[in-house]
């Protein structure tokens, strides 16, 4: 039986790493974070190279409920009940993501950073180091080397590590050469930039510049454009679209041009000039999925958030189930009290398989987003599941409304989807034979009621 470990070091300050020191700390361990960055509530704005806006839904909220900061942090957040799709011509149409108590959360992943931090730090046993960026660590030790702000060499010890330091996780690096890890990583061909859509100035005061509570889509197949709310009325817009395509737009007219063709309603919305002066400056950055497995290493290291599953952003999952990992790690650690090896081992078991299928279908999801919203047949399908789940509540869910508005796992998700398909698909070829065997006996009855006259032509 492995001992209880007395000291936890978490590498990365992020949601993930700022939220299990909140679990660890509430169960009486010690825990010392070390985050890379400065402490970003003492300066005005974060860029890291990836998405200030966020998207939080049920995984994320029953996690944060765990630990007492679910109402703290819905306050920060705007709901988004659907989805709002931008046609080519200027048309706008919506559909909703479930029922009418089903929405989404539009939140910015610094104020939710901000505050997860904070809460940390209240716990007596916590301490959060930043500017201290990993160089090195031996597992079996527990030995960790970091660079402070002056260059220095800072050293720490611990009994367990946990390795929330993101996609490209320096923790996970050092894991492959302790286990037989099974790791990969793939980068899609398509990247983004965000362009931020002012609040309208009125009369009043300031609104928003298009509907508040939906999350806005203008799908062009090949690339699409997306927009979230703000608590200061602006809307954050992302533009996903292949590195090929970005450098093809080289000047200002060629970036305007592409906006006036691609999303003509959105240049009055964001503002030409200020629309021109982003894309001066824009830096494209790309979108990694990473799947590994194990995530632990015996008892003395794992693997948390994104450094153990990166999924790109097209599910609205990524930081959901990275929350939702502290819920999970809980309940290893519930059934294994006395033991963190096994309570390692069997977090390992019960993530993987389901981080693997988040990882799959938000890949899924992009191609849904920037082009299947556009098919008459997707939509139709849609339909069916809605007026199947309005018909059989408890039996009939879809797909996105298990993920995004349930806790159950995502391999679990992806199996029902499997059945639903296979019972659509039944139904439909049963009704099409069925249709076809009344359309034969139709032709039959024609045919019966022409044979005595042709019969009587032919012998006369």
């Amino acid at each position: 039986m492995a001992e209880q470990p007395k000291t936890i070091a978490i590498v990365g300050g992020g949601l993930v790493g700022c939220l299990q020191a909140c679990y660890l700390a509430k169960r009486g361990y010690t825990v010392n974070v070390y985050e890379k960055r400065s402490d970003m509530r003492k300066i005005d704005f974060v860029s890291d190279g990836i998405s200030i806006n966020l998207a939080m839904s049920t995984r994320a909220i029953e996690a944060l409920k765990e630990v007492g900061l679910d109402q703290v942090v819905l306050e920060q957040t705007i709901r988004m009940k659907g989805r709002m799709i931008h046609e080519l011509d200027g048309r706008c149409w919506d559909y909703p993501y479930g029922g009418k108590d089903d929405f989404i959360r539009s939140v910015g992943r610094q104020k939710l950073n901000e505050i997860l931090l904070t809460a940390a730090e209240k716990y007596p046993k916590v301490k959060v180091h930043f500017e201290m960026k990993l160089q090195s660590c031996d597992l079996n030790r527990g030995h960790l080397t970091f660079l402070n702000k002056e260059n220095e060499k800072v050293e720490d010890t611990s009994d367990l590590i946990l390795g929330c330091d993101g996609a490209h996780s320096l923790v996970r690096r050092e894991m492959i050469k302790y286990t037989r890890m099974d790791f990969s990583q793939a980068y899609i061909p398509h990247g983004y930039v965000e362009i931020s859509m002012p609040a309208r100035v009125t009369s009043v005061g300031t609104e928003f510049a298009m509907q508040q509570n939906y999350l806005h889509i203008w799908p062009r197949n090949e690339f699409m454009l997306i927009g979230l709310p703000n608590q200061d009325k602006s809307f954050t817009g992302t533009l996903f679209m292949s590195f090929e395509r970005f450098d093809q737009l080289n000047t200002r007219k060629d970036a305007l041009t592409f906006f006036k063709e691609r999303f003509p309603d959105s240049v009055d919305l964001f503002g030409e000039e200020h629309l021109l002066s982003t894309f001066e400056k824009w830096k494209v950055s790309g979108l990694i999925s990473v799947k590994c497995n194990p995530f632990h290493y015996k008892d003395r290291c794992a693997l948390m958030g994104d450094a153990a599953h990166a999924v790109v952003p097209f599910y609205g999952q990524g930081m959901n189930c990275g929350m939702e990992d502290c819920l999970v790690f809980k309940d290893a650690l519930d059934a294994h009290p006395d033991d963190m090896g096994l309570a390692l081992e069997d977090f390992s078991r019960r993530r993987t398989a389901d981080a693997h299928a988040i990882c799959d279908l938000a890949m899924y999801n992009y191609i849904e987003m920037r082009s299947m919203v556009n098919s008459k047949l997707f939509l139709l399908r849609r339909k069916i599941d809605r007026f199947l789940h309005w018909l059989m509540p408890r039996t009939w869910i879809p797909l996105y409304s298990t993920v995004t508005f349930s806790r159950l796992p995502y391999s679990q998700c992806i199996s029902n989807k499997a059945w639903q398909d296979k019972v659509v698909n039944r139904t439909l070829a049963g009704l099409s034979l069925a249709g076809g065997f009344l359309t034969l006996l139709s032709l039959l009855q024609l045919f019966r009621e022409r044979l005595p006259l042709t019969v009587t032509v032919s012998y006369k």
